[in-house]
């Protein structure tokens, strides 16, 4: 038997960047195409609202409205919500002009 002591990360609660809540139909897919939900978004990823289930650790391509096809990594997916981290961050124009879209 052995002991160890560790000391937990703290993140404060804090993202690598700021989510912005947003209202945008996106879709899932390069060929046949899911539609899908942003509800926020940030420049390292979203959370989306699906209409089909995600898997998990699956890849991703999402057409965001005004900016094309990024690639993204399921992260964590829930019935029928998920969020997704980028392969690539959003370039801050882009991101700024999603949230715009949304206001």
């Amino acid at each position: 038997m052995f002991a160890a002591e560790f000391e937990p990360a703290d993140t404060n609660g804090r993202r690598r960047s700021a989510r912005a809540p947003v209202s945008l139909d996106a879709h899932i897919g390069k060929g046949v195409r899911t539609l899908c939900k942003v509800v926020d978004i940030s420049i390292h990823g979203a959370r989306l609202q699906t209409y089909c289930a995600l898997a998990k650790g699956s890849t991703i391509w999402l057409t965001l409205p005004g900016a094309g096809s990024v690639v993204a990594d399921v992260k964590w997916a829930d019935d029928f919500s998920a969020g997704c981290q980028f392969k690539q961050p959003l370039e801050m124009d882009v991101f700024e002009h999603l949230v715009e879209l949304n206001r």
